[in-house]
């Protein structure tokens, strides 16, 4: 099983949207600064995920889902 999952810092308005096959263990990556892109906007809380069947479909559902990123199908994701 994969998730697409996310994330929402709690100090900022930032998101970040990717997929796992371990969401609790990706969390604690990004939470302790060894993911590069969301470093800079410690720390994060899962806001959303997907669990999905294989990598490839939450891989797709990731590039979905940041196609529309910020806009009105994003906010209707999350319940905005």
């Amino acid at each position: 099983m994969y998730f697409t999952y996310i994330l929402k810092s709690r100090d900022s308005d930032h998101f970040y949207i990717g997929h796992t096959a371990n969401i609790e263990k990706r969390l604690l990556e990004h939470n302790s600064g060894r993911v590069k892109s969301t470093k800079k906007y410690l720390p994060w809380q899962i806001i959303y995920y997907e669990p999905v069947n294989t990598k490839s479909e939450a891989y797709k559902r990731e590039m979905q889902i940041k196609s529309y990123k910020g806009g009105n199908a994003f906010k209707k994701l999350l319940n905005i």
